[in-house]
């Protein structure tokens, strides 16, 4: 074999380890890019049913808070609801309470205006005269307020008392018992704000009782210290009807 015969095939052998190596090098990158391949697409489908999976628990835990904060304020709502049920149970207690004491103890009210103590027993008394009055036992109230006015000359339904007693007389056609009363309540209360009303059948009295001139003043009187009143109107008209 000639030398030039022997460089070739060695040549000739060279190029081809060098190109089966090269093969063999393509062929294990081509392996390793599907092995990294798959592992990063299993990756990524574990690390998304994770997400799904944490997903999930979070919304179960959302869910769940709901339903124990509903839960939550449903107790709260219930406390706050026995809270306002005990609290009008014992405000109403102590108001029946306060009544109940009231009926044995004097108390201090004011009534339209006039401030004083109240015995016990005391409202009832003057309620049962101005019951009657309301019915038309005018006889029997003007003796229940007179009664009332004589026991209790201190209670602040002493002007309401006289008031009332006066009306009851008035309509009886006791004119002068009339007069006599709604002038000792004129006197004693001046301010009281029955006083306009009170002098109207002061002089209705007076002038069915043929005083036209008293009647005359008295209704003067209610037109000039009392001109805003109803009264002050109606004694107007009577003055009119008395010229």
């Amino acid at each position: 074999m000639t030398q030039l015969s022997y460089s070739f095939k060695q040549t000739l052998s060279r190029a081809f380890c060098l190109s089966a190596a090269a093969l063999c090098l393509s062929a294990s990158s081509n392996a390793w890019a599907l092995f990294a391949d798959d592992d990063a697409r299993k990756a990524i489908l574990d690390l998304r049913k994770s997400f799904a999976t944490a997903q999930m628990d979070l919304q179960n835990q959302i869910e769940k808070l709901k339903t124990d904060n509903a839960e939550l304020r449903g107790k709260i709502e219930s406390l706050e609801k026995q809270g306002d049920d005990i609290n009008t149970s014992q405000k109403t207690y102590y108001q029946d309470l306060d009544t109940r004491l009231g009926n044995f103890e004097p108390r201090t009210e004011t009534i339209e205006g006039i401030s004083g103590t109240v015995q016990p027993g005391e409202k009832k008394v003057y309620d049962d005269a101005l019951k009657a009055f309301q019915a038309g036992s005018l006889k029997r109230a003007d003796e229940g307020f007179s009664a009332f006015a004589n026991r209790y000359p201190k209670s602040p339904y002493v002007p309401l008392a006289l008031f009332w007693s006066g009306n009851s007389k008035y309509v009886n056609k006791d004119y002068t018992g009339a007069i006599a009363q709604l002038q000792s309540l004129i006197k004693r209360y001046p301010t009281h704000p029955r006083i306009p009303s009170a002098m109207l059948t002061l002089g209705n009295a007076q002038l069915e009782s043929g005083n036209k001139a008293a009647a005359k003043k008295t209704f003067t009187e209610i037109i000039s210290k009392h001109p805003d009143t109803e009264a002050a109107k109606d004694a107007q008209k009577l003055l009119a009807a008395t010229k």
